[in-house]
């Protein structure tokens, strides 16, 4: 097992904290600090984890939130299993074994 981490992203949490239950209300504010975004992106950015995000659009919402980065995103630990190559088997797991077919009227 590698370890693997992932996000939870808050920003819909903080948006409604702030009364703001619109993602059409953030398009605006991000606009006056210089963040365009059409209103699919900021439709994603709200609904959606982002996969990707620049330091100057966290830095905007969290302006205009009042609030510090780590109230949008919350890290976790994501265990995900290695993908082995073709024939290696690890020392833990037993090795699959070929199974037989048979039809009913062979034994």
């Amino acid at each position: 097992m590698i370890r693997k981490m992932g996000i939870t992203w808050h920003l819909r949490l903080r948006m409604a904290e702030k009364g703001m239950f619109q993602t059409t209300a953030l398009q605006p504010l991000l606009a006056e600090r210089g963040i365009h975004l059409s209103r699919e992106q900021v439709f994603r950015l709200v609904t959606g984890t982002p996969q990707r995000l620049s330091t100057d659009t966290l830095a905007a919402l969290c302006d205009i939130l009042e609030c510090q980065p780590n109230d949008l995103i919350e890290v976790k630990a994501i265990n995900a299993e290695v993908r082995k190559a073709a024939g290696e088997t690890s020392p833990s797991q037993p090795r699959p074994r070929r199974t037989t077919v048979r039809r009913p009227d062979q034994t």
